[in-house]
């Protein structure tokens, strides 16, 4: 596939995320149970397609997994049962996982002094949350507990491969943390669940788009400047022999 075209169909697919998310919001916004469990199992599957079709083959290996594994929890989480709930975010988890293994090997720890800052306030803010937590969440306390250990790590290694990942991670921290008010039993927000799904819509697409954003200024540095091969052989022809 050329890169034009290739392009133009990541363009297709981003506009098609767009969509598939403002009636996804708009389904829950309006009550439209049928439409709103129609519309969300496409979400990341979407997102991961545009990343592919967007960077090709130099698309990170771990993206497409982080999104499909999230696809596959997205799918679970919608079954009104505990087990499905466990697998839900046993299948985040996994795709956690893929987001902090690629952030490290991209070198999201590398500033130590950052990392060291950013370690410290959400280990924090994890501690405090999960402290507050703790009486309502019932059986449900160590799964949560660990697994919001992985949320926060994404958090952590997605805020050093720049603002936008970073962001991305923040926001997915925020929307897990709706869900886990609502299973300890707090009082919910209005439009709790709107909450939910719009920054988790936001912070997929940020920590996608943020990870190729980094990748492709990564790629600019490393080229040339134009006209360098020319002047640096024109200082050899020039020199004395």
């Amino acid at each position: 596939m050329s890169i034009t075209r290739r392009l133009r169909t990541a363009r297709g697919l981003l506009a098609g995320y767009a969509a598939t998310s403002a009636v996804h919001l708009g389904a829950i916004a309006t009550g439209a149970s049928v439409l709103r469990h129609a519309t969300k199992p496409a979400l990341m599957p979407l997102l991961a397609a545009q990343t592919l079709a967007a960077r090709g083959t130099r698309t990170p290996k771990l993206l497409a997994p982080a999104l499909l594994l999230s696809a596959g929890g997205d799918v679970a989480l919608q079954l009104d049962d505990e087990t499905a709930f466990l697998a839900g975010m046993g299948s985040f988890a996994a795709a956690h996982v893929c987001y902090v293994t690629m952030f490290v090997q991209q070198g999201a720890l590398t500033d130590r002094r950052r990392t060291i800052l950013v370690s410290a306030a959400y280990a924090t803010a994890w501690a405090t949350l999960i402290s507050r937590l703790w009486p309502g969440l019932g059986e449900l306390r160590i799964p949560v507990a660990a697994y919001s250990l992985l949320l926060a790590s994404t958090a952590v290694t997605s805020a050093g491969r720049g603002w936008r990942t970073g962001l991305g991670g923040a926001l997915f921290l925020l929307s897990d943390t709706l869900i886990a008010t609502r299973i300890a039993g707090w009082k919910e927000l209005p439009g709790h669940e709107l909450l939910i799904m719009s920054t988790y819509i936001v912070a997929q697409f940020l920590l996608a788009s943020g990870t190729l954003a980094a990748l492709e200024a990564e790629d600019a540095d490393r080229e040339p400047e134009p006209g360098a091969f020319a002047g640096l052989a024109g200082e050899r022809l020039s020199a004395p022999a």
